[in-house]
Parts: C-alpha cells; structure tokens; sequence
C-alpha cells in the first residue's frame, strides 16, 4: 500500500484492552501520545502497560476499535503458578513462538514440554511414546488428557522432521487448540493439588 502524506495524520488515542506483552496482564494500557491514521481504516499507535511495576511498551495497530497487530505480540494466557522450571520454560518458549506465528518452532517446543513433563514424573522408555505410555502408570488425569498428549506428540514429530507431510501445514488454528489443551494439562499436573492445599489451609485456619 502506498501512502500519501495526506493519509497520515494525527488522531485522538483510542481506548483499548490488551494483554501487556511484559507482564502478560490483560489491561488498559495508557497511550504514549497521538495515534495515527496510517491509509483507509487504520490506526497506530503507541501504549505502555499501567502497572508500575511492568510499564511495558507496545506498537499497535487498530482497526474499527480493534488490535490487529502488536509489537511485541501478546501472547496467550498462562499461569506458571506451582509449574517446575524447565516444564515452565520449555512451555513460555512455546508460547512466545506461538505469538509470533513460528509455528513450527512452537510445535516442536510443546513436544520439549511433554519431555519435560515424562522427566519431571519420571516416566522410563526409549522414546516419548513410550515414556508417554509410562506416565499413564504414573499419575491421574483424565483419560482425554492421556490421550491428548499422544497427539501432541505427533504433532511435534510432524514439525521436527522435513520429510513429515504437516512440515509445512502445521496451521495458526492446530497451535491454538495445542497450545490451550497443554496448558489444562499442566493446569492438572500441578495446579489443581496446590489449590486443594491452599484451601485445606485456608479450612484449618478457620477451624482453629
């Protein structure tokens, strides 16, 4: 698209909701001065995260009242909350990859969540399959989860190799269910058992 300087123009900041790229918190994130049109129907502009803890600095872009692009890109929501650390940091690397469109990359970083995971718990084999089979013995989730896994599996397998059919395919749409579905399984390794300890704590103090 080529603009003319006439396209260009000044105009009042638009008020928005957005998931800081920093701290990852969804807010209202204060314009660093005017926004401008950029050609028919878009606007650019400036915002920094209203924590003061974070101010965290964002390039968007805006079209009817709505992001459409953002630098750095938001990524989706996690809480690494009771998450070990290599588990944690193979699946945030998965996600800043997943926000930036890498798809593959992102895939193949789910799959180190889940090697990740099998170490973490211990599951024995030769390969994540069978280490995948192992874990079943290991722990208790729901069997959609088990089986879940299984396919993530096969998708990183499919982003890991150049000769797999899904290389190149692997779409925005797969790594949104993938990356969703990996975060309530983990949300189910590690979480649900420190929010019953926080509540039983919660019970024994007002029982005391």
């Amino acid at each position: 698209m080529r603009l003319r300087a006439s396209d260009v123009r000044p105009v009042d900041s638009q008020q928005i909701a957005l998931r800081c790229p920093e701290c990852h918190k969804t807010t209202i994130p204060i314009p660093i001065g005017q926004d401008w049109t950029i050609g028919e129907g878009y606007i650019c502009g400036q915002r920094r995260c209203p924590d003061p803890q974070c101010n965290g600095h964002v390039f968007i872009v805006l079209t009817k009242g709505e992001v459409v692009a953002s630098y750095p890109p938001s990524r989706a929501e996690f809480n690494p909350e009771s998450i070990p650390n290599a588990v944690r940091k193979s699946f945030e690397e998965a996600l800043d990859c997943h926000a930036h469109g890498y798809n593959v990359a992102a895939a193949i970083m789910i799959r180190r969540t889940l090697e990740d995971v099998c170490h973490d718990r211990d599951a024995k084999g030769d390969d994540l399959k069978a280490r995948i089979g192992d874990l079943r013995t290991k722990i208790v989730i729901p069997q959609e989860l088990l089986d879940g896994m299984d396919e993530l599996r096969i998708l990183g397998n499919d982003a890991a190799h150049v000769n797999a059919i899904a290389f190149l395919s692997i779409t925005k749409i797969e790594l949104d269910v993938a990356i969703q579905f990996t975060a309530e399984l983990l949300k189910s390794l590690y979480q649900y058992s420190s929010l019953l300890q926080k509540l039983r704590a919660l019970k024994a103090q007002g029982s005391a």
